[in-house]
């Protein structure tokens, strides 16, 4: 589903505010139009109709967000680095529910209560009875990481490794005109059956990565360290629970007729294609506010459409005259 809008440079209220919506579903799906009378449908009513047509698509470019080089032993694999995964949640402004405006949060000061400036905003440490401010030339003191590599430390069995510890995960492409180094390093995880344990730093912080192959392609996946893995303890878990047979027997056949092979693209944020097809549905019904305008913003004179449609008459009026004018003069 597509959809394109075009909103007039008017003030508030939002009545005075256009939105045309342009849809275009390749799933075929028909959406309630307004009717010959110019009756709009049920606001209900566009929502079911879109809900049916399937999920969101997106598209995008990844970009490289850093470059180096994967080291182990005298291997120097040079690669760009990517975010493997991105979030899809459709983002929100606050706003005044009574006029639409925009809502902003002041950085002001507890002790002077003044708005202060960035320029002037520290970082601080509290212990609960005493606070340690950090100045910009504290923390520029400290020595930081800019390691442009990939240290492999050790090759450990992947299932040695605790999904729980597993954090951002990034695709490793080749940067370089051989591929041959990369290769080799793919093939030798994969024959092994091996995940390379590595040091990198990636903005200005030392980290703790697991190198693994995905698909025929060097994936990095960032690894908590050991001390951020809390303790599960539940002391309701310590008591014993007799489960019979019979019960085990039955949980079992359950899980049975659950059995699946799991297929990521069968799983669909709800949520999100709900809110989407609501936000289509407001944009088709008109129910839509100037941005500018939620802002605080005002046209300035001389930016209206009637002014425009003025200004462009005034134009061709003196074009036709001056032509007549200068075929008057060739008679």
């Amino acid at each position: 589903m597509t959809f394109s809008r075009l909103v007039s440079t008017s003030r508030w209220p939002p009545t005075v505010t256009t939105c045309l919506v342009v849809l275009d579903d390749p799933a075929g799906t028909p959406t309630p139009r307004s009717d010959a009378g110019g009756h709009r449908p049920p606001l209900g009513a566009i929502i079911a109709s879109r809900a049916r047509s399937g999920t969101r698509e997106h598209h995008g470019r990844m970009r490289a967000i850093w470059k180096g080089a994967i080291t182990f032993g005298l291997v120097n694999v040079p690669v760009k680095l990517y975010s493997a995964t991105e979030d899809h949640d459709i983002g929100l402004h606050q706003v005044h529910d009574a006029d639409g405006g925009r809502i902003r949060y002041r950085r002001q000061c507890e002790v002077c209560e003044q708005v202060v400036e960035y320029s002037h905003i520290a970082k601080a440490y509290d212990d609960g009875e005493r606070t340690v401010v950090l100045t910009g030339d504290d923390l520029d003191a400290l020595p930081v990481e800019r390691s442009r590599e990939i240290d492999v430390v050790e090759f450990v069995p992947s299932e040695q490794i605790d999904p729980i510890m597993y954090e951002h995960a990034y695709y490793l492409e080749p940067d370089s005109r051989s591929v041959k180094s990369y290769m080799l390093l793919v093939r030798t995880l994969e024959a092994t059956d091996r995940v390379a344990v590595v040091n990198f730093s990636l903005r200005q912080r030392s980290r703790l990565g697991a190198l693994r192959v995905r698909e025929g392609v060097l994936t990095l996946q960032g690894l908590r360290w050991g001390d951020e893995v809390r303790e599960a303890d539940f002391p309701a878990l310590s008591e014993e629970a007799r489960i019979s047979d019979r019960e085990l027997e039955m949980s079992a056949a359950l899980v049975k007729s659950f059995e699946s092979d799991f297929e990521p693209e069968r799983f669909t944020d709800e949520y999100q294609v709900q809110l989407q097809t609501l936000i289509d549905a407001k944009l088709e019904q008109g129910d839509s506010l100037d941005t500018a305008a939620t802002f605080g913003e005002e046209p300035e004179e001389g930016e209206s459409k009637d002014a425009e449609v003025v200004d462009l008459m005034d134009v061709l009026r003196r074009s036709v005259e001056q032509t007549r004018r200068a075929r008057t003069g060739s008679d």
